[in-house]
């Protein structure tokens, strides 16, 4: 499992995230939910190695992450889609793609494997599409999928429903399901929109002023009270 312990990060004089602790486990969704600003992004920056924990703890399958590039945390079965997708808009569907095989050589470093496409059909059909031509939903499927493509055990996911068509959302919901129920990683999913992750949540964390405030199974959110969480 991955596992958070008492992390803190600062900006300047700011204390972003107070020792948050969470745990994320193989085969399950967790959702970080919260209100903007307090601190859900830079949680998984953290994570991701983007950013060095100031204190605490981040450990994957029993192994410290601390102190590791974003590289090696890849290596090690980490992939993280940004908010905001950062795609290669000058690249095509393709080339951006293939950027998810870096931590491949060989044969399978060259080639998108099909269950990519499986999940996103999509993506086939404008494989030599420029990426700045997609659909805001179109590039977040490019995203998940580039992130796919390096077969994580944890994937890391930050809003993917934002700016996005409701038919859209639909799909990247079922195949995060899809994904969970094959019990071959763990997801970690931050998200806003309340109804999306109590759809998939199989844990939730909420957040609040860089804190940890509550958490639970994802099937009590409703009898918790955490869309009211969400509204203070």
């Amino acid at each position: 499992m991955l596992k958070v312990e008492k992390l803190n990060q600062y900006y300047g004089g700011s204390h972003i995230l107070r020792d948050v602790s969470f745990e994320a486990k193989v085969g399950e969704v967790t959702c970080v939910l919260g209100r903007n600003g307090v601190g859900k992004s830079t949680l998984l920056r953290c994570l991701m190695g983007q950013l060095p924990a100031r204190s605490g703890k981040i450990s994957w399958q029993g192994v410290s992450l601390n102190g590791l590039t974003p590289h090696a945390r890849v290596a090690r079965g980490v992939a993280y889609v940004p908010q905001g997708r950062e795609i290669f808009a000058r690249l095509t569907v393709e080339e951006n793609l293939k950027m998810g095989l870096a931590r491949f050589s060989g044969r399978a470093g060259r080639e998108i494997p099909d269950t990519v496409y499986d999940m996103f059909p999509v993506l086939k059909d404008m494989a030599q599409r420029r990426g700045g031509d997609l659909s805001g939903g179109q590039q977040q499927q490019l995203a998940i999928g580039r992130a796919l493509i390096s077969q994580p055990s944890l994937l890391i996911l930050d809003e993917p429903t934002e700016g996005i068509q409701p038919s859209i959302i639909k799909e990247i919901g079922a195949v995060i399901r899809s994904l969970a129920v094959r019990g071959e990683m763990a997801i970690v999913l931050v998200e806003q929109y309340y109804d999306f992750a109590e759809a998939l949540a199989d844990r939730y964390v909420v957040m609040s002023r860089g804190e940890v405030v509550q958490a639970g199974a994802g099937s009590a959110m409703a009898t918790d009270g955490v869309r009211e969480l969400l509204a203070i």
